[in-house]
């Protein structure tokens, strides 16, 4: 990430409702998803988890993804 996208992103954590929200609920599904690597063996409940949770980050992190260009695109005081 360059040097904008990331004073970009820093804004938006601080100014955005959104953002911020979509951010923490990414940083949660890390975290679980982080917990599920650990084992040796899923389940195949926690194999569908996986699987569920890891294409819920995706979205989250695509709607960031779309709100920082936004951001970016809009001219700033």
């Amino acid at each position: 990430m360059n040097e904008q996208s990331q004073d970009s992103r820093e804004q938006l954590l601080q100014t955005n409702e959104e953002f911020h929200q979509l951010a923490v609920q990414h940083h949660e599904l890390e975290d679980r998803l982080q917990e599920l690597s650990e084992r040796h063996y899923l389940s195949e409940p926690e194999q569908v988890e996986e699987v569920t949770l890891k294409k819920r980050k995706l979205a989250l992190k695509d709607r960031m993804e779309n709100i920082l260009r936004h951001y970016q695109a809009a001219p700033h005081q």
